[in-house]
């Protein structure tokens, strides 16, 4: 039986837990709430208590042949003294969730091999990608929607929406597991990918169909002549891959 230990259980970690586990993978969670734990033994992922910014020991959890990082620190030094666990504990394989926001707004279609802004993430990012002790992948998502994270419950209250004519980059949960699963299945190791649907509508577009969706007053947006903006292309991931987008019409709202 393959083993999966997924770091951060949450919006994204937790349904990735339930999906592999169906799949005949045992699975190790990670959360940093005592609340959690049993909710996570209950749905058959074995859980442990992991903030990994107290830069504890997690001998247990990382004795997986594969380890998911899906979780939202920037501590460089903390990732620097978890990588080093992971080489000692011999695990195989690493997916470390990053984000799109590695990329400065271009007005232009950016790929893997656009230039990244210096930040953190990417910092952390080249702790995985320049270790070689263990194969890794690194995933980009863009903007996550999907269950209990619907973009019709953004810019409450009037807040208004900025760059109107600006193009959106995003990704349905079910399309963020189902390529990370693709990913083990095919062994796709050592390497970059943008995860974004192929679908680009205005902001304006997407909002107002998102507040419409709900039932919601239309949007208010940040009137400008100008527009700041970047199109996340998923070439390299669908040809590697051969993926196809289950959700891939941003302006469908079921």
């Amino acid at each position: 039986m393959k083993s999966v230990s997924i770091l951060g259980c949450g919006w994204l970690g937790k349904p990735l837990g339930i999906s592999l586990l169906k799949q005949g993978y045992s699975v190790k969670g990670s959360t940093t709430s005592e609340l959690k734990l049993s909710e996570l033994d209950e749905l058959g992922i074995n859980s442990y208590l992991i903030n990994i910014e107290d830069c504890e020991e997690h001998h247990l959890f990382l004795q997986s042949e594969i380890v998911i990082i899906a979780i939202t620190s920037k501590d460089i030094e903390a990732f620097k003294h978890l990588t080093r666990q992971i080489e000692f504990w011999n695990v195989q394989k690493v997916i470390f969730i990053s984000s799109t926001s590695v990329y400065p707004n271009t007005n232009a279609i950016v790929t893997e091999d656009s230039e990244t802004v210096q930040k953190p993430l990417t910092e952390i990012e080249d702790i995985f990608r320049k270790n070689h002790h263990f194969k890794s992948t690194i995933l980009r998502f863009a903007g996550l929607y999907g269950p209990d994270r619907h973009p019709g419950n953004w810019f409450k209250g009037g807040r208004m929406i900025p760059q109107p004519e600006g193009f959106v980059n995003m990704i349905h949960q079910e399309d963020c597991i189902q390529i990370i699963e693709e990913v083990i299945a095919k062994d796709c190791w050592n390497t970059t990918l943008n995860a974004c649907s192929n679908h680009h509508p205005t902001r304006r577009e997407f909002y107002t169909k998102a507040k419409e969706s709900l039932g919601y007053d239309e949007p208010v947006f940040e009137e400008t002549d100008e527009s700041s903006y970047k199109i996340i292309s998923s070439k390299k991931l669908q040809r590697v891959l051969g993926y196809t987008f289950i959700h891939d019409d941003l302006l469908s709202f079921s």
